[in-house]
């Protein structure tokens, strides 16, 4: 199921997040908890809680999983400064 999940997300959540400059990696699946990286415009995005949701009803539909999504926000080095 995590190999379906991680498939997912990078051939279908992160081309649409991309075409707002920001892109998603898949990071784990575990006892029904998706863990994601978001970076790029995502990292600092200040309504993220918003695509998270939409992110798990686009699982529920489309592979019929209820998911919780835990997100991390991966700015880049320089902005950590």
């Amino acid at each position: 199921m995590e190999e379906k999940i991680c498939q997912y997300v990078e051939n279908v959540l992160a081309p649409k997040l991309q075409g707002d400059g920001g892109w998603i990696e898949f990071v784990s699946f575990q006892e029904g908890i998706l863990t994601v990286i978001f970076r790029g415009e995502c990292s600092k995005c200040l309504i993220l809680h918003r695509c998270t949701e939409w992110i798990e009803e686009e699982i529920r539909r489309d592979l019929k999983l209820d998911v919780q999504l835990c997100a991390i926000r991966k700015k880049p080095y320089f902005q950590d400064v």
